[in-house]
């Protein structure tokens, strides 16, 4: 299983690839899923961070 921040990430790219077809097509139901998308990376992403920082390192 990948890591959230990994998931947030790719949800991030996903999103820019939605964003931008949406763009290219003129759709813009596709344009705000692409930003939502993107937005929930950022915040899997955040959530990683935080996690990583407040957790000892078992390695």
């Amino acid at each position: 299983m990948a890591d959230t921040g990994s998931e947030g990430k790719a949800d991030e790219v996903k999103g820019k690839v939605k964003e931008t077809a949406g763009q290219a097509t003129g759709d813009d139901e596709l344009k705000s899923q692409g930003k939502g998308d993107q937005a929930k990376g950022d915040v899997k992403q955040a959530g990683q961070k935080i996690k990583d920082a407040v957790t000892p390192n078992n390695k």
